[in-house]
């Protein structure tokens, strides 16, 4: 099973309906509260090429971007295949 990690901020509607696809996949995923944590932001922003936004999602430590970037690949049939692969 893949290693997800997403980074997100409280009351965040993308972060909510990031988690919440996620969820719906029941696959384990790891959530770092990053929005008020200046050394996780920092961490969040270098994983990601300097994306400051939030939610900013990374499977298998390959950074898939944010919120509308995963739904794109799960409307494209693209996030399963990336959710099963092995770490």
């Amino acid at each position: 099973m893949a290693d997800i990690t997403i980074y997100t901020k409280p009351y965040c509607p993308f972060c909510i309906r990031a988690v919440s696809l996620l969820e719906k996949k029941g696959v384990a995923f790891t959530e770092i509260e990053a929005a008020f944590n200046a050394e996780k932001r920092q961490e969040m922003m270098a994983r990601s090429g300097g994306r400051a936004t939030f939610p900013q999602i990374f499977i298998n430590d390959q950074h898939i971007g944010g919120c509308d970037d995963m739904m794109a690949l799960e409307a494209d049939g693209k996030l399963d295949p990336l959710l099963a692969a092995e770490a």
